[in-house]
């Protein structure tokens, strides 16, 4: 069973190694803050009750 478990953590690294090295990948870069309209009223009152 560690023998299949190794054997498919070396595929799956691989298989990102090979879509990193691609040039087709296209990677998003641009992060987009949500607005304050998108924040739930309660974890904006739980986030400042951590301060």
């Amino acid at each position: 069973m560690l023998e299949k478990l190794v054997q498919a953590a070396i595929i799956t690294f691989l298989l990102h190694l090979i879509a990193g090295i691609n040039p087709n990948t296209k990677i998003q870069t641009r992060v987009v803050a949500p607005s304050p309209e998108e924040i739930p009223a309660s974890l904006v009152s739980f986030l400042r009750s951590l301060h």
